[in-house]
């Protein structure tokens, strides 16, 4: 009678610990409260027996980076399908008089720390030459493609 007893007791407490679990919605609440926690925006979150998706589009790979970790983080998502898509670069405007435009963007990269990037432009024509660090490469092109011309001969390369 007491080994029947401990039975369904034991049996009682393994339901009503599997019963506890976070349910779906709790986990996609929890994972959109920690996006907003960490200050991330335009991101989706939908969580399907454990496993968080993530959409929307974001501004570089670094928030598509920390979007992920931040659904991680949650206590109970046992993975992280990341579909997040980044936001296109802005369309070039019409572009400055040569000189100008030259000293306009040999002024952002040097204020964007890209020292070892230099540019010149010839009928809206920018030829980006020089070496940068690896890490500071692509903000170093999205400068120049920002700068408002009308073309790009990118002759950047990447240092270590």
């Amino acid at each position: 009678m007491k080994v029947k007893v401990f039975m369904v007791l034991m049996l009682a407490t393994a339901i009503m610990a599997s019963a506890c679990g976070k349910s779906d919605a709790d986990l996609t609440k929890a994972v959109t409260n920690k996006l907003t926690t960490d200050g991330v925006t335009g991101v989706t979150a939908t969580v399907k027996d454990g496993v968080a998706t993530l959409t929307g589009e974001v501004a570089d790979q670094t928030v598509k980076t920390k979007a992920e970790a931040s659904a991680k983080a949650v206590d109970g998502v046992k993975s992280v399908t990341n579909s997040l898509t980044l936001r296109p670069l802005p369309v070039a405007t019409p572009a400055a008089a040569d000189p100008a435009l030259t000293g306009k963007i040999n002024e952002d990269l040097k204020k964007a720390g890209c020292t070892g990037a230099s540019a010149a432009s010839v009928n809206g024509v920018v030829t980006v030459v020089g070496e940068v660090p690896a890490a500071k490469y692509r903000e170093c092109v999205q400068i120049v493609q920002q700068s408002g011309i009308t073309g790009i001969k990118n002759e950047l390369k990447q240092g270590k």
